[in-house]
């Protein structure tokens, strides 16, 4: 699918200088900015839908760990004495 995308003056030339210095051309610096962009947005919004379920969870359930358990936890790893994850509690 062809998109058209109009940049102003002075983003074009930025892109273009990019390009040159990378031996890219700007069409490739344009796909290559939009498809880290919607990978991020799309990995935010992953994140927020995980947030909101987890927030639904708790609010059912009311099980949880507090920070200090998952600080505690965290802190076994990489260590002789690295433990399981703790068991979530109401």
């Amino acid at each position: 699918m062809a998109t058209s995308i109009k940049l102003d003056d002075e983003l074009k030339d930025r892109v273009q200088r990019l390009a040159a210095s990378r031996s890219r051309t700007s069409h490739w610096i344009m796909r290559e900015a939009i498809a880290q962009y919607v990978a991020r947005e799309e990995a935010r919004e992953q994140f927020t839908q995980e947030a909101v379920a987890a927030w639904a969870s708790y609010r059912e359930t009311g099980r949880h760990l507090t920070g200090q358990e998952v600080r505690d936890w965290l802190n076994t790893w990489g260590t002789d004495r690295e433990t399981p994850a703790p068991k979530c509690h109401e």
